[in-house]
């Protein structure tokens, strides 16, 4: 879903892609026989082992998103290793080595590793003024198309956009509500974003126009933007199931739902033919892209299409674990904001427990709840939506959000990139 950051463009993006890059399919990972070392000693605090500079914010915001849904309540350490990143001005840089250090005009703050950690602490409580800043400097980066690009003042791209409606929304703020100087609000920009019907791909959202202005299909992109056309976090749970004559079709959209129905309807259809996306690099051959199927099936619990993801989820509970094993923090937590949507148990999933291992990717938690804890909250949620479980989030999206086009500067969310997808 989603790593980003500085650099040159051309380093970021090579980083990026190296550490996105799809694992073929595997047989399934039921135990931890080598689980993944805690961070580095000049990094205390910090989930993964691996280099922060690309998505260190990203990949801890999602730990700790992914850790509070699952009822696990993360180490004070870690959550102290988050909010120490901010700049006084509210803003997140995807990592900063000396957080001591006051932030600067070449400082590259962003709106993802931003929006990513107001989801988080937002989540968790007990960090009003972190969250209050982070909102604050968001609502002063905004386009005036209503969107939001990866760099303050870039332009605004569907990823980027959705991920701070959801942010909004996780701070009690509606999206709908923040407005540029011209009026326009995120939904607006998402509308701005979706290919018509009539076109290759109709109902999915791009992830920018091209130097054309043509809106190419984006998996990726139109995941992102069904979670932001209904205003949900990445932590969402199922909707009430949607009831379509035909989930498949596309209408032109006159809101930012009915883009977001379109969009899920779209992700159907490209399900459809394996039960998971793919990736698809020049030169390469295609190969799965967990971490893309992993927020599509989130995308289709939001908008009520749970039924139509349980091929997807049997997949994911086939083949996620050993793409998590050697992805990091970041790919478990889309595990289990996976199954956190979808109602499946993260802590048995395909014989994986997802919570074990995602904690076991840093500091020991404050407390994890055990099995007659979890069972019994279990019977609270399914009394009030047979859909809930008690399952936790986390996406990412994504060590792999999405490459940044317009200016090359490259992104990416646990698990995704900007690419094309089948």
């Amino acid at each position: 879903m989603n790593v980003r950051r500085t650099v040159t463009a051309i380093a970021a993006t090579a980083v990026i892609a190296a550490a996105a890059a799809p694992t073929a399919t595997a047989a399934p990972v039921t135990t931890p026989a080598t689980p993944e070392a805690p961070a580095a000693p000049d990094a205390p605090g910090l989930h993964g082992s691996t280099d922060p500079t690309y998505d260190g914010v990203w990949r801890q915001s999602l730990t700790l998103l992914a850790q509070d849904t699952t009822g696990v309540r993360p180490a004070a350490q870690a959550v102290d290793w988050l909010t120490a990143q901010q700049c006084a001005d509210g803003a997140f840089a995807a990592f900063r080595a000396d957080p001591a250090a006051k932030c600067g005009a070449k400082t590259p703050v962003d709106s993802n590793s931003t929006a990513a950690a107001v989801q988080a602490l937002a989540a968790l409580g007990g960090e009003d003024t972190a969250v209050r800043d982070a909102v604050r400097w968001l609502k002063s980066a905004q386009n005036p198309d209503g969107g939001w690009g990866y760099l303050p003042g870039g332009p605004s791209d569907t990823n980027s956009t959705s991920l701070v409606a959801g942010a909004l929304t996780a701070a009690g703020t509606a999206p709908d509500g923040v407005r540029s100087k011209k009026g326009k609000n995120a939904h607006d920009a998402l509308l701005k974003l979706t290919v018509p019907c009539d076109a290759d791909g109709g109902g999915a959202f791009a992830y920018q126009p091209d130097k054309k202005g043509v809106l190419a299909a984006n998996a990726d992109a139109t995941a992102a933007g069904v979670l932001g056309g209904l205003d949900r976090t990445l932590a969402t749970k199922a909707a009430p199931a949607a009831d379509p004559a035909d989930p498949a079709t596309c209408a032109e959209p006159r809101t930012a739902a009915d883009a977001a129905r379109n969009g899920a309807a779209h992700l159907v259809t490209a399900l459809s033919a394996k039960g998971y996306l793919v990736s698809s690099l020049a030169g390469a051959k295609d190969q799965p892209d967990h971490g893309n199927t992993a927020d599509a099936v989130v995308a289709l619990a939001a908008a009520g299409l749970t039924d139509r993801a349980d091929r997807t989820v049997t997949w994911l509970k086939r083949d996620g674990a050993a793409w998590a094993a050697k992805s990091g923090p970041a790919a478990w937590s889309q595990l289990v904001l996976a199954a956190h949507a979808t109602g499946a148990d993260p802590r048995d999933f395909g014989g994986t427990d997802l919570v074990q291992r995602l904690n076991a990717t840093g500091p020991a938690p404050e407390s994890v709840p055990d099995a007659k804890d979890t069972a019994a909250e279990d019977g609270k949620d399914n009394a009030k939506d047979s859909k809930d479980d008690d399952g936790g989030p986390a996406v990412i999206w994504i060590i792999g959000i999405g490459l940044v086009v317009g200016i090359g500067i490259g992104i990416l969310l646990s698990g995704r990139r900007k690419k094309r997808q089948k």
